[in-house]
């Protein structure tokens, strides 16, 4: 009778266990099934919000209901960024049966800054390094003043930010409701060949050769050199275009963060993003964002070389390498970056 008994206490226990965790999971369940539908709406609660540090007015409020003339003509212009996301979106959701629902782990790319009440969502080749140095001096307490002075190796350490899947899900929820959360987008394509050029053409990023070029080779190169194979260092922009579009790689797992979507790493239909900054008009988009947050004056996003970038025409080149399915195949892969963020499909792709 007695163990019959302790048994029972022991399985009570379990259920309660079971129970909360299952609590936990349905309640980012439903967080995550209104999200999608929001970005339909138009948000405008925060005039009356309660949600702002010190009383003063926080990033988000500003951006709806703007107090500063100059503010006015760029919440326009990102209110219709906004849209189009929101219009890509509905339309994705009536042609795709799935419905996927976000986990914490989903939630990596995002930075948190507690102080200014910002979320960023980090896209590697958008100028990500610049934003996350500035995300250290805002979060840094004074530890940085210069985003320049961090060195670019550091920024990418990941213990010098904090990124929303490290809260609970009441944290990440009331974080995702009430902090202003934005990201930055490019030009698929020059964003892919971007990457393209950063990882597999230059001799300092051995690592990537070695963990994806050396397959890359064994996959797509005939008669491929032992010397090749072995350090992967010389992926050609055609061997790389049919790694990306072979089903094998799907199979693989998600791609790399580097040419992996905007839609994939930043979830935009299930997170409702109040801003939308613009790897074209960067400098502009970003010191809006300093502006809105308070720091304008403080804090300036760093320039960049314009020189080394990859342009248009850079981004022509490497496509006239590949063969027309190629060129089908990659548009098909990105084409929600490029609906969702309004680019419009390459004068130069091939699309028979």
């Amino acid at each position: 009778m007695k163990q019959t008994l302790l048994e029972l206490m022991r399985m009570s226990r379990i259920c309660r266990m079971v129970l909360a965790t299952c609590l936990g999971s349905f309640i980012l369940v439903i967080f995550y099934f209104q999200s999608m539908f929001q970005p339909v709406m138009r948000r405008n609660q925060f005039a009356a919000d309660g949600c702002c540090r010190k009383g003063s007015r926080n990033a988000l409020q500003e951006l709806y209901n703007p107090t500063q003339s100059e503010f006015s003509s760029a919440a326009i212009l990102h209110q219709g960024r906004r849209d189009q996301v929101a219009e890509s979106c509905r339309a994705q959701s009536a042609s795709s049966r799935k419905r996927r629902v976000l986990t914490p782990g989903d939630l990596k790319h995002l930075v948190v800054d507690e102080e200014h009440e910002l979320i960023y969502c980090y896209v590697p080749k958008v100028a990500c390094t610049n934003w996350k140095r500035v995300m250290m001096v805002l979060t840094g307490r004074g530890k940085y003043s210069d985003p320049m002075e961090i060195p670019s190796n550091e920024a990418h350490v990941p213990s010098n930010l904090k990124y929303l899947n490290q809260y609970s899900i009441a944290e990440i929820n009331h974080r995702l409701k009430s902090y202003l959360k934005f990201l930055f987008v490019r030009e698929p394509f020059e964003r892919l060949v971007s990457a393209y050029r950063n990882k597999f053409t230059l001799k300092y990023n051995s690592s990537f050769h070695r963990r994806f070029g050396t397959k890359i080779v064994r996959r797509y190169r005939k008669d491929a050199t032992q010397e090749a194979l072995l350090n992967g260092a010389d992926v050609k922009f055609r061997e790389f275009a049919e790694y990306l579009v072979d089903p094998a790689t799907q199979r693989d797992g998600p791609l790399n963060e580097h040419w992996q979507t905007v839609y994939q790493l930043c979830h935009p239909c299930h997170i409702h993003y109040d801003l939308v900054g613009k790897y074209e008009t960067l400098e502009e988009d970003a010191n809006y964002v300093l502006r809105l947050a308070g720091v304008g004056e403080s804090v300036r996003f760093p320039t960049y070389a314009k020189s080394t970038r990859t342009t248009d025409s850079m981004t022509a080149q490497f496509f006239s390498n590949i063969s027309s399915q190629q060129h089908g195949q990659l548009f098909q892969l990105y084409k929600l970056d490029f609906l969702m963020f309004n680019y419009s499909t390459p004068s130069y792709l091939r699309l028979d």
